[in-house]
């Protein structure tokens, strides 16, 4: 029994080797910006400029930005394609035989994506925010790039232009016994349009929308449940005092 405890225990510290020599980390956390207008405004703005060019948000319409402070005339001026109406759904530019073609996959609808996402390591916000935080170059992959929350994936860098090109730098340590590369931090390779602090704050406000656009009424849901919770506060009083005023007279 022993020797086959022995042996689960070195092939788990194999597998974690593994798995650190592949480049997993831990999520970072996203700040919450669900409730920062102006966050919420830059966040919708990268993502019709970066991400409506492959991934629908078939469940969100256009106008629904209205609620985060951007104007109709503002969406049709600044947000919308030549051929997409105020009233519509935010669909992909191409379609889904196109996309199949280039990546190997269709791309995924992204409405639902901060919410789906969640896992053992954080929120979907928190996987979001790691995931498009952490693409480097890699010439052996068919787009270019690679991430090291999801190793090969078919989705290239879309926001490079603004972080611009960076590679993982590993250190050796050891693990269970096996030695095994870890991730250290970044290398810049080729500055983008974007500082490293601008490009994560700009992420933040692309993550921020992304929670949202999953859920446009949690911050009235949140609001609401405080307020019920305020009135069956104030009312467990007056139900406990007239309990007491009811059973006196019983006793």
């Amino acid at each position: 029994m022993k020797k086959i405890i022995l042996t689960i225990v070195a092939a788990l510290g194999i597998a974690v080797g593994a798995h650190a020599s592949e480049g997993g980390i831990a999520w970072d956390k996203a700040p919450d910006r669900t409730t920062d207008m102006g966050a919420l405004q830059n966040g919708a703005k990268l993502f019709v400029n970066y991400c409506l060019n492959c991934h629908s948000a078939a469940f969100m319409r256009y106008n629904r930005l209205k609620d985060i402070g951007i104007t109709e005339q503002q969406i049709k001026d600044n947000l919308l394609f030549t051929t997409d109406k105020v009233g519509e759904t935010m669909q992909a530019n191409f379609n889904a035989r196109d996309a199949k073609g280039w990546f190997g996959t269709v791309p995924p609808d992204l409405t639902l994506v901060a919410r789906s996402r969640a896992g053992h390591g954080g929120t979907g916000a928190d996987y979001l925010y790691t995931y498009l935080r952490t693409f480097y170059r890699d010439s052996s992959k068919a787009t270019g790039w690679d991430n090291l929350v999801f190793p090969s994936v078919a989705m290239p860098n879309a926001l490079w232009e603004l972080q611009g090109e960076r590679r993982p730098v590993y250190k050796e340590v050891e693990e269970h016994g096996h030695k095994v590369h870890a991730f250290a931090g970044w290398e810049q390779v080729k500055p983008g349009k974007l500082t490293p602090v601008q490009f994560d704050q700009a992420v933040g406000d692309l993550v921020g929308y992304m929670q949202w656009m999953a859920e446009p009424a949690q911050n009235t849901r949140i609001r609401l449940g405080v307020w019920v919770l305020l009135f069956l506060s104030v009312l467990l009083v007056f139900v406990w005092r007239l309990n007491a005023a009811y059973w006196k007279d019983i006793k």
